[in-house]
């Protein structure tokens, strides 16, 4: 009896903590307003990284022509902050309806434990009605002494004792239920609670987020029209780099009159000076006005075999050498020479002997690099040695790094130890080792001395 008075009372005070939690939510006002604010520093350190990235992408947009396709991008970062405002709302919507879902299970928690206090006062009256017949039998079992009245009690006392055993049993089945319904209901409760701190922090997210949108635009149209000044500035600037230019290029030209391209401009001046020739601007030569008249430009020098000549095409190319000493000009040097006018080539050679010998050509080139640099000769003027270059006609140059040469069993540069126009290895080259130095005509005349030499040919008839 006192069990069930004691579980009575349990589901009186459980219904009594519902109403009054259900009744005080305005109280809790003051702890959602510590939560809001301490929900808008979270997300303030949430958003402060977009803010310093914002601040970054302004900067740069000062800084050169690529500003559009970034304020295309923060337009792009925007639409995504958007996207998920929106995909935030589709959150709160679905909170709300499982928070309505949860109120509906609490209802009908009520509804499963009112029934059971109606199961538990029926339960209880039956006992209080069954112990009053237990009484009543109980004085008749005083009174009367008769045997069968008295196996008529005891039958009907081990009934009542069943009953109230079941009935027992009934009511901690009760009870245990109660008790679940309890602990779901405080479930409830707290994921209540939860899901509505959850929705209030995501409601100053989107006052924020949104707060921040209006910013964002304003400071796109700002980053606009200083990107319109930056491009007039820009616009200002390409114009006053542009008459610097013709400025420049006029300054060019007219130094380009005043700097000759060939020996010529020298007259009878020997030595080192600068001729400007297209394709490669400014460079020294050796002009020489002794050996044949004024005029001369030494493309090669062999005076004292202090110089290895045996070198790669980009060295050869390039040029290399003292022009105090041994030297050779440069094979896109002398390209870039002869393809401004006919040139005639003096080759100027010292016997071992002490005996010297000239050599002419009336035409003398060579191609570019595309075509190896290929030499051209035309019309030999017969001296008392013989054309030591015949077999080099039509030739390109040959290094041990470029085979060019029409043997084809082995490469005449690197068998020779140097640089040439070489046809099949019988030619007379000149850059050959300072040993082996020879004009390769019917004496093979041992050198000591050469010079190569070129002059434009309208020279002549100056």
């Amino acid at each position: 009896m006192g069990r069930i008075k004691f579980n009575g009372v349990l589901l009186l005070m459980v219904l009594q903590i519902f109403l009054v939690t259900t009744t005080t939510g305005n109280e809790t006002c003051e702890s959602d307003q510590i939560m809001k604010e301490q929900c808008h520093i979270h997300t303030y350190k949430t958003v402060k990284p977009l803010l310093d990235y914002i601040r970054q992408v302004r900067n740069e947009l000062k800084q050169g022509e690529t500003k559009e396709n970034q304020i295309s991008k923060l337009n792009s970062d925007l639409m995504e902050k958007y996207h998920e405002i929106v995909r935030i709302h589709e959150t709160f919507m679905k909170e709300a309806a499982l928070l309505n879902e949860y109120k509906n299970k609490v209802i009908k928690g009520n509804n499963d434990l009112q029934l059971c206090q109606n199961k538990v006062d029926k339960s209880e009256s039956e006992i209080s009605s069954q112990q009053n017949i237990i009484l009543k039998l109980g004085k008749q079992l005083s009174i009367n002494y008769k045997s069968t009245n008295l196996e008529n009690c005891q039958f009907q006392l081990k009934s009542l004792n069943s009953r109230l055993i079941k009935k027992d049993e009934n009511i901690k089945g009760f009870s245990e239920i109660i008790k679940n319904n309890t602990e779901h209901q405080k479930t409830l409760e707290l994921e209540l609670e939860k899901s509505k701190s959850i929705l209030i922090k995501h409601e100053q997210d989107i006052q924020l987020c949104r707060s921040e949108m209006n910013k964002l635009n304003s400071t796109s149209e700002n980053i606009r029209e200083e990107q319109k000044k930056i491009q007039l500035q820009l616009n200002e600037s390409e114009t006053k780099l542009i008459d610097k230019v013709k400025e420049n290029q006029l300054c060019q030209s007219k130094l380009d009159k005043l700097t000759p391209t060939t020996c010529i401009s020298f007259r009878e001046n020997t030595g080192v000076h600068q001729l400007n020739v297209s394709g490669i601007g400014l460079f020294n030569v050796l002009c020489d006005s002794q050996l044949a008249g004024p005029g001369w430009i030494v493309i090669q020098q062999r005076v004292g075999g202090n110089e290895n000549f045996n070198r790669d095409w980009a060295t050869y190319r390039k040029g290399f050498g003292s022009f105090e000493s041994d030297f050779f000009l440069g094979l896109e040097k002398i390209h870039r020479i002869t393809s401004l006018q006919r040139f005639e080539l003096y080759i100027h050679l010292v016997a071992e002997n002490g005996s010297t010998y000239n050599v002419r050509y009336d035409d003398f080139k060579i191609s570019d690099e595309d075509n190896g640099y290929a030499l051209s000769l035309s019309k030999f003027n017969k001296t008392i040695i013989g054309d030591g270059m015949i077999y080099s006609g039509n030739m390109k140059f040959s290094t041990f790094d470029h085979d060019n040469d029409k043997n084809d069993y082995v490469n005449c540069a690197d068998i020779h130890k140097n640089g040439w126009w070489y046809a099949y290895g019988f030619d007379c080259p000149l850059n050959a080792p300072y040993t082996y130095l020879r004009w390769c005509d019917d004496r093979y005349t041992s050198l000591k001395e050469v010079k190569m030499l070129i002059r434009p040919k309208e020279a002549m008839t100056k």
